[in-house]
């Protein structure tokens, strides 16, 4: 882990903002920023789980969305639109599981243009492990409050919303 500073950049980097004049952006650089260090923070706290598997997170989430449908196959292009990443990125990383013995390609049985990616014994044995890791060392206990945790993942699905990531099912669930 890296040293800590003596001052928190992001809020010197907002008085810098405010000093410049630049106050009507600074409340928004100091968001932007803050959200950006956070994701590295988490990442690094992510990718030190699943380096003893020998995967990144791109790599796990292919496998876990593949353990949770139904029969361990989806298309590669639904694959994609799930983990909203381009094609070329899910065929990457099918090239490198499968390359491993965790995933293989099958033609699509009525589809002759699409490909199935389907999971392996192996992959979901993997996907498993790895799993029960990062539940265990990252997403129990994420470095917040279940309070701050929950409030958190609201602002940022009104966010994702707000930037068009998804709509609200029809009908829309009854609040809890």
């Amino acid at each position: 882990m890296a040293r800590r500073l003596p001052v928190d950049p992001i809020a010197e980097a907002k008085r810098q903002w405010l000093a410049h004049g630049w106050t009507d952006a600074a409340a928004g650089m100091t968001a932007v920023t803050s959200i950006m260090r956070a994701q590295q923070l988490m990442l690094a706290r992510v990718d030190a789980t699943l380096r003893p598997f020998r995967l990144t997170f791109a790599r796990y989430e292919l496998l876990t969305l593949l353990s949770f449908s139904r029969a361990g196959r989806m298309p590669m292009a639904s694959a994609s639109a799930r983990l909203q990443v381009h094609p070329t990125s899910v065929t990457n990383t099918v090239d490198r599981l499968q390359a491993d013995g965790y995933v293989r390609r099958e033609p699509h049985p009525v589809d002759g243009r699409a490909t199935l990616v389907v999971l392996t014994d192996a992959g979901r044995d993997l996907a498993e492990r790895a799993t029960a890791a990062l539940n265990a060392q990252v997403f129990s206990e994420p470095g917040l409050s279940a309070d701050d945790t929950d409030e958190l993942v609201s602002i940022i699905a009104r966010m994702r919303r707000a930037a068009g990531d998804f709509d609200d099912p029809r009908p829309t669930p009854e609040p809890l």
